[in-house]
Protein backbone atom coordinates (compact mmCIF):
# COMPACT_ATOMS: atom_id res chain seq x y z
CA UNK A 1 0.00 0.00 0.00
CA UNK A 2 2.80 2.75 1.08
CA UNK A 3 4.57 1.68 -2.08
CA UNK A 4 1.48 2.01 -4.16
CA UNK A 5 0.73 5.92 -2.79
CA UNK A 6 4.57 6.65 -3.33
CA UNK A 7 4.50 5.44 -7.31
CA UNK A 8 0.91 7.77 -7.07
CA UNK A 9 2.33 10.68 -5.66
CA UNK A 10 5.58 10.42 -8.06
CA UNK A 11 3.11 9.99 -10.87
CA UNK A 12 1.14 13.31 -9.88
CA UNK A 13 4.44 15.33 -9.60
CA UNK A 14 5.52 13.93 -12.78
CA UNK A 15 2.21 14.72 -14.80
CA UNK A 16 1.86 18.34 -13.17
CA UNK A 17 5.88 19.48 -13.53
CA UNK A 18 4.51 20.12 -17.74
CA UNK A 19 2.09 22.54 -16.51
CA UNK A 20 4.14 24.40 -13.44
CA UNK A 21 6.85 25.01 -16.36
CA UNK A 22 4.38 25.89 -18.59
CA UNK A 23 2.90 29.05 -16.38
CA UNK A 24 6.62 30.12 -15.66
CA UNK A 25 7.12 31.07 -19.14
CA UNK A 26 4.88 33.55 -19.13
CA UNK A 27 6.18 35.35 -16.10
CA UNK A 28 9.49 35.16 -17.56
CA UNK A 29 8.25 36.68 -20.86
CA UNK A 30 6.85 39.14 -18.68
CA UNK A 31 9.64 40.04 -16.93
CA UNK A 32 11.65 40.21 -19.98
CA UNK A 33 9.56 42.81 -21.82
CA UNK A 34 9.21 45.03 -18.58
CA UNK A 35 13.51 45.13 -18.89
CA UNK A 36 13.49 45.73 -22.24
CA UNK A 37 10.92 48.34 -21.71
CA UNK A 38 13.24 50.69 -19.44
CA UNK A 39 15.98 50.38 -22.02
CA UNK A 40 18.76 48.56 -20.99
CA UNK A 41 22.55 49.08 -21.07
CA UNK A 42 23.18 46.15 -24.17
CA UNK A 43 24.70 47.07 -27.48
CA UNK A 44 22.66 46.61 -30.38
CA UNK A 45 24.34 42.35 -31.16
CA UNK A 46 23.73 41.78 -27.14
CA UNK A 47 19.98 43.54 -27.63
CA UNK A 48 19.30 41.43 -30.64
CA UNK A 49 20.09 38.24 -29.26
CA UNK A 50 18.28 39.12 -25.91
CA UNK A 51 14.97 39.19 -28.36
CA UNK A 52 15.67 36.39 -30.38
CA UNK A 53 15.95 34.71 -26.93
CA UNK A 54 12.29 36.16 -26.15
CA UNK A 55 10.80 34.87 -29.97
CA UNK A 56 11.93 31.83 -29.19
CA UNK A 57 10.94 31.01 -25.92
CA UNK A 58 7.15 32.31 -26.76
CA UNK A 59 7.84 30.12 -29.73
CA UNK A 60 9.01 26.87 -27.63
CA UNK A 61 6.11 27.70 -25.39
CA UNK A 62 3.50 28.13 -27.75
CA UNK A 63 4.48 24.94 -28.70
CA UNK A 64 4.25 22.66 -25.45
CA UNK A 65 8.29 22.52 -24.72
CA UNK A 66 8.25 24.40 -21.84
CA UNK A 67 11.53 23.25 -20.07
CA UNK A 68 13.12 24.31 -23.03
CA UNK A 69 11.45 28.04 -23.20
CA UNK A 70 12.31 28.33 -19.38
CA UNK A 71 15.81 27.39 -20.56
CA UNK A 72 15.78 29.93 -23.37
CA UNK A 73 14.19 32.36 -21.29
CA UNK A 74 16.46 31.93 -18.54
CA UNK A 75 19.32 33.52 -20.92
CA UNK A 76 17.52 36.24 -22.14
CA UNK A 77 16.64 37.06 -18.48
CA UNK A 78 20.81 36.78 -17.26
CA UNK A 79 21.77 38.82 -20.08
CA UNK A 80 19.67 41.70 -18.74
CA UNK A 81 20.73 40.99 -15.31
CA UNK A 82 16.80 40.04 -14.08
CA UNK A 83 15.81 37.47 -11.35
Amino acid sequence: MKALTLSTIALALTLSSGAAFGLHCPADMKKIDAALAQSPTLDAAQMAIVKELRAAGDELHSSGKHHASVAVLAEAMRMLGVE
